[in-house]
């Protein structure tokens, strides 16, 4: 256990990325990872969405700020250079859970590997528009997928700032 809280205890979210791609081995184990993840039942009602072709990043990286009201340059994913997308079936009553499981278990093993996370929203607005709805057809994917959330990958290009101490009354407890 003590890897483990070590790992919890030094992850942080990465908004300055290396432009090289980290490797298949790594990139497989985050995702692995991913698919270990709690589910409500055991359902798994989450799917993973790894995207390392830049021309793709980027089309998803400008619909992304375009939906925050951005302009298409901005790059709301801080330059990581493959992105992995989390998307979970709406008929599951947990599937908002399940997929936010999913990324928390990637950002866990991630940070394990030395390799940098950002959780980045948007990602329900993007797969309920004609862009997202396309992107998934083209996959092959069928069904009625939400996006949960996106997880910039990459090495991270500063080290990581220190944790913030934790705030006071986080716990209660009935003994």
């Amino acid at each position: 256990m003590s890897n483990t809280l070590e790992v919890i205890k030094a992850r942080r979210s990465c908004r300055s990325f290396k432009p090289e791609l980290i490797e298949h081995e790594k990139l497989d184990k985050i995702i692995e990872a991913g698919t270990y993840a709690a589910t409500g039942m055991g359902r798994q009602a989450p799917i993973i969405i790894s995207v390392r072709k830049k021309e793709i990043r980027d089309k998803i990286a400008a619909q992304n700020a375009r939906i925050m009201g951005q302009p298409e340059t901005f790059d709301p994913f801080y330059g990581a250079p493959e992105i992995l997308i989390v998307l979970a079936d709406r008929s599951i009553p947990t599937y908002i859970y399940d997929g936010s499981l999913v990324i928390g278990n990637m950002m866990l093993a991630a940070e394990e590997l030395g390799v940098g996370t950002c959780w980045i929203h948007r990602a329900r607005e993007e797969f309920d528009s004609e862009f997202g709805k396309e992107l998934l057809s083209g996959l092959g994917i069928t069904g009625d997928y939400e996006g949960i959330g996106h997880l910039a990958v990459g090495f991270p290009a500063a080290p990581a700032k220190e944790a913030a101490p934790r705030k006071e009354n986080y716990v209660y407890r009935i003994e």
